[in-house]
């Protein structure tokens, strides 16, 4: 097959599964916004009135998950697909790194899971995470984690959702291996954030606390640029992930993740 229908084809798959997935599981989280059905899920609330968007997420300033969503996400499962390895999830993001064409991203943990592979992407000058992709098990192609790595992305969210739309210097530019997504990184954006990774820890745990008893999260969250990312376990396993927003110390559970399997740090 022409190699350039064949990255087309593959191109229009990661598309339709990436933004069925998130879009899918965002409107059916708004339409069910105020329900009590469901674990770790919903929409949050703070003590200032401020009312958080996005499925699974919680305020760390004493709100509840309220809403749809469990361990698992919404429906979406790669059950029938055989898991990705870790040197298959490595290739896959390298691919996608080579396309972005800038030499302070490199790959720092892989965790792999049944439904995708879930990659931290940092910059080496700063050691500061950059972005979250993932890698989907059927086309062993990377995309831009949805969710925060999106939302709350102070630097590089532009970049990413530029990336998912398919818009100029999008995935098609990518998959062609172009380098047209360097334009939406800001030049200068600072680092600080008003919550620290010891109180991001704190918010992780007392949601964890009020939605899933037992679990414990991770003592080191990786920080990235308005917020943080950290998994979880129970009796000693890996069961979950979720981020913590820097600035208003909101938990966003990531639904989307399946069955921990195995990881590596580089």
């Amino acid at each position: 097959m022409n190699r350039i229908i064949r990255n087309t084809l593959i191109v229009i798959a990661v598309l339709v599964l990436a933004g069925g997935v998130f879009f899918s599981g965002n409107m059916y989280a708004r339409t069910t916004a105020f329900g009590s059905t469901g674990m770790m899920g919903g929409y949050g609330w703070n003590s200032g009135g401020n009312t958080g968007y996005g499925p699974g997420m919680m305020s760390g300033q004493g709100g509840y998950g309220m809403g749809p969503g469990r361990m698992g996400g919404y429906g979406y499962s790669n059950a029938s697909v055989t898991a990705l390895t870790l040197a298959d999830a490595k290739a896959a993001a390298e691919i996608y790194l080579t396309a972005l064409d800038n030499p302070d991203f490199k790959i720092s943990e892989i965790m792999i899971f049944d439904n995708n592979a879930y990659v931290v992407v940092t910059e080496e000058s700063t050691g500061l995470g950059a972005f979250e992709l993932l890698v989907d098990p059927l086309s062993q192609v990377a995309y831009p984690e949805h969710g925060p790595n999106i939302m709350w992305n102070l630097k590089y969210g532009g970049l990413n959702h530029e990336y998912m739309m398919g818009g100029q210097g999008g995935m098609m530019n990518v998959m062609m291996g172009g380098n047209g997504l360097s334009s939406a990184i800001p030049a200068d954006i600072s680092s600080d954030m008003t919550v620290s990774p010891e109180k991001a820890i704190e918010y992780a745990q007392a949601y964890l606390d009020a939605n899933l008893a037992g679990a414990t999260a991770a003592a080191d969250p990786v920080k990235f640029y308005g917020y943080y990312t950290l998994d979880f376990e129970r009796d000693g396993v890996v069961v979950g992930m979720l981020s913590v927003n820097g600035f208003s110390g909101q938990v966003f559970l990531h639904t989307w993740h399946g069955t921990f399997i195995e990881e590596l740090e580089y």
